[in-house]
């Protein structure tokens, strides 16, 4: 099979490790080879903890793909996120020294490169600069300046910071694994390419990924990112509490939610009631059900109210700002019975579960399309589009190439008119890179 068709995302959680391989199919639609599943040892509310667990840990999700799919993994698109993520709004202009030139992918570099020289914490780096719109001479809202007149271009950003340490220490699990990175993506932006709509981004929309460890929320709105937050709350707590809470061991927690869990109390009997084995002997524990979703609504409360106050900060009840698609809940911990009304009876939004199936091919396995590989799907998806990048750069270097020989003279101008598509890479590219020289240079 021809290795630049297929794409590997690589999802480190808290509580999983998955490795999934994808190539698109005829239709343009992500079709998936195979998926390896791991326990995810090492990593705590998504940052590393234990470098060699979460080694093994991806390995072992590595080989199970590369058996169900009879396929080399190589190179995988990495997704990051973790409580260190946070993000921010910032305003920055430049003046351009000649007013009469049309304003180009250079101008708007070196806007976007002033906005990397903000001051951080100490440890802190910039992951992601995203334009959100942009303002030439005072004239506002304009999407898209390339190729207008001005002398002060203006750009509101929205910037997401990160530990470098964390990131740097996932690119070490990567490659002591035996795999190259491929890419570096924001896990909230590739949950939210898997399972939402393009009218949904342009109506407003906000995204929450319910994962193990951490609650991923990315809020859109006109088609642009507008917030991200990260908070270190996830499925884990809950089980945590239902392990308090009963006297009971985390594996019997975790079934116990899973089976039994749901996220509105109201609606258990008193009368229900799960029998447990007791430990090496001893007597059967009884629990209602009715206090065991009285444990999980009060945690799962908790973290809806903090996403939400996050949702506020965004601005969502300014008429202007208003999320018309309401929310989308994904990850494995959008799965609890009745979360989806008590969102709604939280926020008043209208929510609705978020499955990856948007893009997939029709035959896809039901199970893949489970909200618990939503971010797995989006990394494939990036590492896809980070591919077609590639080969449209080659093609374009080749045609580049072959004008150059048959006349020197035209080449000049050909490449001035094909750079932009050469010259436009995501910070997160260069971020990928830079982690990559890092490592190399630390061998």
């Amino acid at each position: 099979m021809d290795k630049h068709n297929i794409s590997v995302g690589l999802d480190i959680g808290t509580t999983k490790i998955v490795a999934m391989i994808g190539r698109k199919n005829e239709y343009g639609k992500v079709e998936i080879l195979g998926v390896g599943k791991s326990k995810s040892m090492g990593v705590h509310r998504g940052v590393v903890n234990n470098i060699t667990q979460t080694i093994q840990s991806i390995q072992q999700a590595v080989q199970e793909a590369e058996a169900t799919a009879s396929e080399k993994i190589e190179e995988v698109t990495v997704g990051i996120a973790g409580q260190h993520i946070r993000s921010l709004q910032h305003s920055d202009y430049i003046t351009r020294a000649n007013s009469e030139l049309v304003i180009d992918e250079a101008d708007i570099d070196r806007l976007i490169n002033q906005v990397h020289k903000l001051v951080m914490l100490p440890g802190e780096e910039i992951i992601h600069v995203l334009p959100q719109e942009f303002k030439i001479d005072g004239q506002a809202e304009i999407k898209e300046p390339i190729g207008m007149y001005g002398g002060r271009l203006e750009a509101n950003f929205h910037v997401v910071v990160g530990q470098v340490s964390s990131i740097r220490n996932i690119g070490r699990c990567v490659k002591s694994s035996g795999l190259q990175l491929e890419g570096i993506t924001l896990e909230p932006l590739a949950s939210a390419n898997a399972v939402l709509s393009q009218e949904e981004k342009e109506a407003g929309v906000a995204l929450i990924d319910i994962g193990g460890g951490t609650t991923d929320l990315a809020v859109f709105k006109d088609g642009i990112i507008r917030h991200t937050a990260v908070i270190p709350f996830g499925g884990n707590v809950i089980t945590e509490d239902i392990k308090e809470g009963c006297s009971i061991i985390e594996k019997q927690a975790e079934l116990l939610k899973m089976k039994f869990g749901s996220a509105w109390p109201g609606e258990n009997k008193e009368n229900e009631i799960v029998s447990i084995p007791g430990l090496r002997g001893r007597e059967p524990k009884e629990i209602t059900l009715k206090n065991l979703s009285k444990i999980i609504h009060a945690r799962v409360v908790e973290i809806i109210e903090q996403v939400y106050v996050e949702i506020k900060n965004y601005g969502h009840e300014e008429q202007k700002k208003k999320l018309i698609a309401g929310i989308v809940l994904t990850g494995g911990g959008s799965q609890l019975k009745h979360l989806k009304q008590l969102v709604e009876y939280i926020t008043g939004m209208d929510t609705r579960i978020g499955y990856p199936n948007e893009h997939l091919a029709g035959d896809s396995d039901e199970d893949i399309a489970s909200p618990l590989f939503a971010t797995a799907v989006g990394l494939v998806m990036d590492g896809l589009k980070r591919q077609e990048r590639k080969n449209t750069e080659e093609e374009i270097d080749e045609d580049i190439q072959n004008i150059a020989e048959e006349e020197n003279i035209g080449a000049e101008q050909e490449v001035v008119k094909d750079q932009p598509i050469k010259e436009r890479r995501s910070f997160l590219d260069k971020l990928t890179e830079r982690v990559k020289e890092f490592l190399d240079n630390a061998e």
